[in-house]
């Protein structure tokens, strides 16, 4: 049991972020028609926080109980962009209209569960491709812990970088090295709870340099402050929570609002990204703790299933965007994290911060991406399992690998290695080795890839 709390607290610690970072996503953007999430004039922020705390809380708690897996459910944050950016400002649609499109999709998706389907295309993946899928979730976690950092930053001129224009400099990112080779060592030597010793030494390390020194957040004029929380204790600790966000959706708007065509394309769209998004989330996190049983199967995964589709449609239903399985989960698992019971300490977790969000405001950043890396290595050691002498598999695991970090996507990583496993076995004339649920996902991914000229052809966007 102590193991589970750990694991729990360390999910929390780990994916804490979200509570700040979603109302900057999708709070802090327009619609098309002006109008804000929640339907003001002007941001509603802590709405936004406070339905993500929620939200968050209650799906999260739902998939431990349900699921009986310890992987935290909230905001996607991918697919929050794709409908900041790339839903809500088409011509006419509202939130409200994109909320609703993400609860028909939730819908869906709990359609293709119970009818077996999801869980068939699951069945149908080889063993070395989820492998690789979680290799490359081990990468691309590891990039993520990197950047929210600012270890790694994007130069904006020939891609990514080092630091500040190639140099590591800055209290923030002192903290970020102090906490990765801290938890390197506590590894190491096996010592138990090295997550959550990490984050929790980290932030007050953090909170005791910025009472000193005044660091301050990072901007054009300052570079070297804080990325997204500045860790301080000056602040109001208890606020009363907003739930007016709670049930603005319209289910059938973005219909009358764009058109069936370009409607059904969006649906489509986020179907497929959440679709494998949870796929590759829950061989992530199963792999990392070994959480399968003797046939190499994750126990309970129809129920896992089922409770991701209900995120989704919880997620629309309350306005905080697509909910699916959080991969920083895979920080739990690496402190001992392995049933629901987990979930549920994350789950209490969050709905404290519904009146505490403060408390999940202190912890910076650069404290807690140190963990992100030690469980990419995690998963990265996996790779062993894959038979690189086997070129029929070996080249689509590579490029599952590889393009989750450099195309920033699980999503896009698993159609790339889907595709490529599927032509070459075709094009030496092995139709008989692949299963057909893999010749439909390949060309649905296909489509998914062309699905933006598509669009633009559609005069959708």
């Amino acid at each position: 049991m102590g193991r589970e709390i750990r694991g729990g607290l360390a999910t929390f610690l780990a994916m804490s972020y979200i509570i700040v970072l979603n109302p900057l996503i999708i709070g802090a953007a327009a619609d098309s028609t002006g109008h804000y999430l929640g339907g003001g004039t002007e941001p509603n922020l802590p709405a936004v926080a406070a339905a993500t705390s929620l939200i968050s809380g209650v799906l999260t708690i739902l998939m431990g109980v349900v699921g009986k897996f310890p992987m935290a459910v909230s905001s996607s944050l991918g697919l929050s962009a794709f409908i900041t950016y790339g839903i809500v400002v088409l011509p006419g649609m509202t939130w409200a209209d994109a909320m609703g499109l993400v609860v028909i999709e939730g819908v869906i998706l709990l359609i293709l569960v119970l009818t077996g389907f999801r869980s068939a295309i699951f069945n149908a993946v080889p063993a070395p491709l989820k492998v690789a899928i979680s290799v490359g979730i081990g990468l691309f976690i590891a990039l993520i812990g990197m950047m929210n950092a600012g270890f790694i930053q994007n130069s904006g001129g020939v891609g990514l970088e080092l630091g500040v224009d190639g140099f590591v400099f800055g209290w923030p990112l002192l903290i970020f090295l102090v906490a990765l080779f801290a938890l390197f060592v506590m590894w190491t030597a096996h010592v138990r709870g090295a997550i959550l010793y990490s984050i929790i030494g980290a932030t007050v390390l953090a909170i005791t340099l910025e009472s000193v020194l005044r660091v301050g957040p990072a901007t054009e004029d300052q570079p070297y402050g804080w990325d997204l929380t500045v860790p301080t204790l000056d602040q109001d600790w208890f606020t009363l929570p907003d739930f007016s966000l709670l049930g603005e959706f319209n289910l059938l708007g973005s219909w009358q609002s764009i058109g069936v065509v370009a409607a059904t394309l969006l649906v489509f769209t986020l179907l497929l990204a959440n679709f494998f998004d949870l796929l590759g989330t829950m061989v992530g996190v199963s792999n990392a703790g070994n959480i399968q049983d003797d046939k190499g199967d994750i126990p309970y995964s129809r129920r896992i299933m089922v409770s991701d589709a209900l995120g989704t449609i919880g997620g629309g239903a309350g306005g905080t965007s697509v909910n699916s399985g959080f991969i920083e989960s895979t920080v739990g698992v690496g402190d001992g994290a392995r049933t629901g019971l987990a979930n549920v300490v994350t789950g209490m977790m969050f709905l404290a911060t519904i009146v505490l969000a403060p408390l999940a405001a202190v912890i910076p950043t650069e404290a807690a991406s140190a963990t992100l890396v030690l469980v990419g290595f995690l998963m990265m050691q996996q790779i062993t399992r894959i038979d690189w002498k086997d070129m029929e598999i070996a080249i689509p695991a590579f490029m599952t690998v590889v393009i989750m970090p450099f195309s920033y996507s699980i999503t896009n990583g698993i159609g790339a290695g889907f595709i490529t496993f599927v032509l070459i076995k075709v094009m030496r004339g092995k139709f008989r080795e692949v299963h057909p649920l893999m010749y439909l996902t390949a060309a649905l991914f296909m489509l998914y890839f062309v699905s933006g000229p598509i669009q633009d052809a559609l005069g959708v966007s």
